[in-house]
C-alpha cells in the first residue's frame, strides 16, 4: 500500500473541513460533492495534477472554508500569478496587528518623501533608491492587509 503525503494543502483543508462534515472525511465523498471521481481527488491531493482546474479550487476553497487555497493556487500554480500575486499568508490575528502596527509607524515621513520624490511627476536618479524602498514598504504593507482580509474571510464568515 503506498503511503500518502498529508503535506498537500488541499487535502489538509479537505481533512480540516470533515471534522465538521463527515462527506469530507473520504476522497470518494468529496468527489461526489464536487461532481469528480475520486480518482481526480487523488490526483489533487498527491501533486499529480499539474493544474487543478481553477473552478475546482474556488469550489473547495468556499466548500472547505479555506480560502487560503485560492492564493495558494495564484502564488503556486497559477503560471502569471506566480509572477505577480502578492504573498498573502494566513497568520494569527494578534501576528498580524503586530506585523501591520510596526509597518504603520511614522507613516506622515513615508508619505511626505513620497510626495518630495514625486512633486515633478519622475523619479530622478538621486530618487531612486528611497522610491523603490517606499514601494517596497507598501507592498509588504499590503501583503499584511490581504493577510487580514484572508483571516476574516476565514474566520468571520
Amino acid at each position: 500500500m503506498k503511503l500518502e503525503s498529508t503535506n498537500n494543502v488541499y487535502m489538509k483543508a479537505r481533512l480540516r473541513a470533515a471534522e465538521y462534515n463527515d462527506r469530507l472525511k473520504s476522497r470518494e465523498g468529496a468527489g461526489k460533492m464536487f461532481g469528480v471521481s475520486d480518482r481526480s481527488m487523488a490526483n489533487y491531493e498527491n501533486d499529480l495534477c499539474k493544474q487543478i482546474p481553477v473552478d475546482m479550487v474556488v469550489r473547495m476553497a468556499d466548500t472547505y472554508n479555506a480560502p487560503e487555497l485560492m492564493y495558494h493556487y495564484c502564488n503556486n500554480e497559477c503560471p502569471i500569478g506566480k509572477c505577480i500575486a502578492p504573498n498573502v499568508e494566513l497568520k494569527e490575528i494578534s501576528c498580524l496587528a503586530i506585523q501591520l502596527s510596526v509597518l504603520s509607524k511614522n507613516p506622515e515621513t513615508f508619505v511626505e518623501r513620497l510626495m518630495e520624490i514625486l512633486q515633478d511627476g519622475s523619479v530622478d536618479k538621486d530618487e531612486k533608491q528611497d522610491f523603490m524602498t517606499i514601494v517596497k514598504g507598501l507592498i509588504e504593507f499590503s501583503e499584511k492587509i490581504q493577510s487580514l482580509e484572508l483571516w476574516a474571510k476565514k474566520n468571520l464568515k
